[in-house]
């Protein structure tokens, strides 16, 4: 599967690393390292190198608890180094936001993708998403950033979770939205408690059941440090083992702040599924 993303392509025919670039003071792991615009076109190159097939670009925090940022200021974060980045990388670029008015900006400076926390239900968003005809990514979350970990409850939390990213895909194509060009993500750490994330992990691709490619972001999360007892930047062995399992059930893209370990173990690990199924 091969998706345009604004004149770039992005291959899926084979699972890949989406690097993370937040260029916001405050995100979970990185906050502050490359709000500067040379620093974030640095760390995007360098991810690049590593093997990167796409960089995510986020100018608003939205870890457990965080505030959210201004339009314009959000629109001051992002696009100059969009614009950028899609001047001087060979891959796309993708905006990480929920604001309509960002999702167009972003896409008219280069960006190729659109993934949205909210799942494109910010008044106004479904139709951005129509109109600039670049993919979109989905993702559930229970609550808002702000309270969303303050008392998840589920039933059954994979079944909840396929029924909301189902009824949104439904929502984008009676928008205009082509079905190809989605992207779902089950949102580990967003509105879940730990034993939430595991189940999703556990039983990821009861999601493959909706037809559309995955997008797993569980890179250096809350829920591996309550396991590993790590802090926020002792994670990488935690984040590779938890790239590794999700791309061994059906994963497509990983979202990871440690691109280059992220993306040797996708590459054995895909070799090893590949050889199991067709060898």
């Amino acid at each position: 599967m091969k998706l345009d993303c604004n004149g770039k392509v992005l291959d899926l025919d084979s699972p890949v690393v989406m690097g993370i670039l937040n260029v916001t003071p405050d995100s979970f792991s990185d906050g502050g390292r490359f709000v500067e615009r040379d620093a974030a076109i640095r760390r995007a190159l360098a991810m690049q190198a590593e093997g990167a097939a796409i960089i995510d670009v986020g100018g608003e925090s939205t870890r457990p608890g965080s505030a959210g940022v201004g339009l314009q200021e959000e629109l001051d974060r992002v696009i100059p180094v969009i614009e950028a980045l899609h001047a001087e990388l060979g891959i796309p670029v993708s905006v990480d936001t929920s604001k309509p008015e960002v999702m167009r900006e972003a896409v008219a400076a280069g960006a190729g993708l659109i993934n949205d926390v909210n799942a494109l239900r910010a008044e106004g968003a479904l139709d951005v998403a129509a109109v600039t005809r670049v993919p979109v990514c989905l993702m559930h979350m229970q609550g808002e950033p702000r309270t969303m970990q303050q008392a998840p409850r589920y039933g059954d939390v994979v079944a909840e979770v396929k029924a909301f990213l189902e009824q949104r895909i439904e929502a984008c194509v009676e928008a205009g939205v082509a079905a190809e060009k989605i992207l779902l993500d089950p949102g580990f750490g967003f509105g879940k408690a730990l034993e939430h994330n595991l189940e999703l992990l556990r039983r990821l691709d009861r999601l493959l059941e909706l037809g559309r490619p995955l997008l797993v972001g569980i890179s250096r999360k809350s829920m591996l440090g309550a396991l590993t007892g790590r802090e926020t930047g002792e994670r990488m062995a935690a984040s590779v083992a938890a790239a590794v399992l999700a791309v061994e059930r059906g994963a497509r893209i990983v979202r990871a702040h440690d691109v280059a370990a992220t993306v040797d173990a996708i590459r054995i690990t895909t070799a090893v599924v590949e050889e199991a199924v067709y060898g």
